[in-house]
């Protein structure tokens, strides 16, 4: 079976300038083998000219798109996919951290498929209410059209993946459970991964999840654990627990329009090491055939006149 491969991680400070780190970064994502990368904390990629995120593409033999800031960006195989369109100037003010959003092509689903939204996210660290503004501005690209050669339009399937600075909704049997806010000793931590519940007394904050699944987005994660011939271990920790931050947690999520969940065929979480990176590595596999099926088949609308 023939599958396509997309890789989440946030490399913390993008290896904080030691190029040891980025190197072994990189053989990390290698044998991941992926065909999209999401990233997050892109620091300093940027400079000079994109020196850095040009060797961090060329050492996957990727191409990609640093989004505005160095925040986040999305690598991609170049022999499989083709970049279509940046949407650099339409992310508006709306975000601390910048998403990267692209549009990208599969040409083994022939000449007339349907493109596909990928988008890489970091939502606001310190803030609940700007999270929530970000999740649902992030959203926008879960509702774009495309013109199909007939003439015809329909919303393109969209790919998103990212650092939520948040938790889950609880509620899926085996997912970690949400932290216990009197046990994280650090208070500002405290209050940046939480929100003032409707009796005033605060909570875990999870409205960024609510937000995207509200527009109909998938976790893919919650998803693969419950589905027939899924895993359960989908729903591994992201994040370690720590004294100052609470306990295991799923930070890092990868969510997918509803019509692409067919052709999820596993999801895993890479273990990597503190001294890389204090986020683990969310991967999820797809059936490239029933990917390209998907892109193929879309539901069509009346043609604009």
């Amino acid at each position: 079976m023939a599958s396509l491969r997309f890789v989440c991680w946030n490399l913390e400070r993008n290896g904080a300038g030691d190029p040891e780190v980025r190197r072994a970064a990189a053989e990390t994502l290698r044998r991941l083998q992926p065909d999209i990368v999401l990233r997050q904390e892109m620091f300093r990629a940027d400079e000079r000219g994109h020196t850095i995120f040009n060797e961090q593409c060329r050492e996957l033999d990727m191409q990609g798109v640093l989004g505005p800031g160095s925040c986040t960006a999305i690598l991609f195989n170049p022999r499989r996919l083709n970049l279509v369109r940046d949407w650099s100037g339409d992310r508006g003010p709306h975000f601390v951290l910048p998403p990267t959003a692209i549009t990208l092509r599969f040409p083994e689903a022939g000449p007339d498929a349907s493109p596909f939204n990928v988008v890489s996210f970091h939502f606001a660290y310190a803030s609940a209410e700007q999270r929530q503004l970000e999740a649902e501005w992030t959203t926008t690209w879960a509702d774009k059209e495309w013109q199909a050669p007939d003439g015809s339009c329909h919303v393109l399937p969209a790919i998103f993946g990212g650092d939520g600075n948040s938790y889950p909704e609880p509620g899926t049997a085996g997912d970690l459970p949400l932290a216990d806010l009197s046990a994280i000793q650090n208070r500002p931590h405290r209050l940046h991964r939480s929100r003032r519940g409707p009796d005033g007394i605060r909570v875990p904050d999870t409205e960024p999840d609510h937000t995207l699944r509200t527009a109909g987005l998938e976790d893919v994660a919650r998803h693969w654990a419950t589905a027939e011939g899924g895993d359960p271990a989908a729903l591994a920790r992201t994040v370690n627990s720590s004294a100052s931050h609470g306990p295991d947690s799923r930070i890092d999520r990868v969510y997918v329009t509803v019509g692409l969940l067919p052709a999820v065929t596993g999801v895993e979480v890479h273990e990597v090491s503190l001294g890389v990176s204090d986020h683990h590595i969310p991967v999820v596999t797809m059936d490239s055939t029933v990917f390209a099926d998907v892109l193929t088949g879309y539901p069509r609308t009346s043609a604009r006149t």
